[in-house]
């Protein structure tokens, strides 16, 4: 199974309705470790990436990440326009110019963009950040494929893998971002960057599971 730029576009569609779905747990959790705005940021940079995939549909998946990563850096405030939207820039650049991806091209451009969130935040596994929800889900796509899997199955056990990063983040003490200044504070809170990470891969695992 290739996955086409129509389903990655579903992808995106998929995160939009995602994000205003828990726009209001992003925007709680934030509250308790950042600025109580990741919630709202997050749906306005997606309502804008939504209207215009809608208004110039990509033909590759390069063109969708350039779409959405730009769409998200000039969209959403804070350090998650830059972060997001460098994860969608580095996955259209390492689509190259393919029109479809089978299941290891497309976790080479997930990787592609999870490393570059990693160069962009400077930040590490256990740091309390979107990475160790993304991290973890890239290393189980890459496992999957690596034992014969396509790409649904490969992002259900991604999105297995993110969940389980995601609530590892609950006791951490934050070392990266604004959440770092609570220092031992931050523990015992969910990092709302690693939950709307999460559902970046629970919206591929649905996209993929419709498409099949």
């Amino acid at each position: 199974m290739s996955v086409t730029p129509a389903e990655l576009t579903a992808w995106i569609t998929r995160f939009d309705a995602l994000i205003a779905e828990h726009e209001a747990e992003l925007t709680a959790l934030d509250s308790e470790i950042g600025d109580a705005d990741h919630g709202s940021n997050m749906a306005r940079g997606m309502n804008a990436v939504v209207a215009k995939l809608s208004t110039d549909p990509p033909a590759t998946p390069a063109e969708l990440g350039k779409t959405v990563g730009m769409t998200l850096v000039s969209t959403v405030g804070g350090a998650s326009g830059p972060l997001y939207g460098t994860l969608f820039l580095r996955l259209g650049t390492s689509a190259g110019d393919r029109t479809e991806l089978d299941a290891a091209e497309l976790g080479a451009a997930l990787r592609a963009g999870v490393e570059g969130v990693v160069a962009r935040g400077k930040a590490e596994p256990g740091d309390k950040t979107m990475i160790d929800a993304l991290l973890p889900a890239v290393d189980a796509w890459d496992a999957a494929v690596g034992a014969g899997a396509d790409a649904t199955p490969a992002a259900a056990a991604a999105l297995e893998a993110a969940e389980k990063g995601r609530d590892a983040t609950i006791p951490l003490v934050a070392r990266k971002g604004r959440a770092s200044y609570l220092g031992e504070r931050s523990a015992g809170h969910m990092d709302p960057g690693a939950a709307s990470s999460t559902l970046l891969i629970a919206a591929l695992r649905d996209a993929l599971e419709a498409a099949t």
